[in-house]
């Protein structure tokens, strides 16, 4: 693995487990109020592009880590808007 291939895999987890925080405490506090459900659907959109990219690329470190950051960021998405 070559430092190109470490830094990448490298955001790639940190961005994937930014979301993290927020889903934990819309779940324990049941407190969404202050969420913007309009900046989860595009930052689903993005990470939704990014990994049709991966799979454009053959990239997977691509593909695995915004494909699971699409997941995180969509159940927060639900959780903004079925607390509305």
């Amino acid at each position: 693995m070559n430092l190109e291939q470490i830094i990448g895999i490298t955001a790639g987890i940190f961005t994937t487990v930014a979301v993290l925080p927020q889903i934990y405490k819309a779940v324990i506090t049941r407190k969404v109020e202050d969420v913007s459900p309009l900046m989860f659907v595009i930052l689903c959109i993005g990470v939704g592009l990014w990994t049709y990219y991966g799979f454009l690329k053959t990239d997977l470190p691509i593909i695995i880590t915004n494909g699971i950051s699409l997941i995180l960021n969509f159940i927060m998405l639900v959780l903004a808007l079925k607390s509305r």
